[in-house]
């Protein structure tokens, strides 16, 4: 079976990091654009970042910009968000996505989803 897997969630302090890692198995990841997404309670689903196939494009939400990086290794099937400088706005579930094609960083563009895993920052 086909899964994405999320891990290293968790709570931290504002101003501190986590790497989230978003793990693929049942099929190559490398094949994929990958997406990071997060929904707050009460809040649509947003963008955090997005990265082509070969990681040779990436794109981030102005909120992250500067704090968060994306980067994948496709001989482990793994993507990773590296994210510092955390803020309680970050607190959310964080999901990541496989779609396609590197065209608009969207949760509609990305069909195929992760459990998500919880990030709370908090003093």
């Amino acid at each position: 079976q086909s899964q994405l897997v999320e891990s290293g969630g968790g709570l931290v302090q504002p101003g501190g990091s986590l790497r989230l890692s978003c793990v693929a198995s049942g099929f190559t990841l490398g094949r994929y654009a990958i997406g990071w997404f997060r929904q707050a309670p009460g809040k649509e689903r947003e963008e955090v970042s997005c990265i082509s196939s070969s990681g040779g494009s990436t794109n981030y939400a102005d909120s992250v910009k500067g704090r968060f990086t994306i980067s994948r290794d496709n001989a482990k099937n793994t993507v990773y968000l590296q994210m510092n400088s955390l803020k309680p706005e970050d607190t959310a579930v964080y999901y990541c996505a496989a779609g396609l094609l590197f065209s608009r960083c969207v949760p509609s563009r990305f069909p195929w989803w992760g459990q998500g895993t919880q990030v709370t920052v908090s003093s």
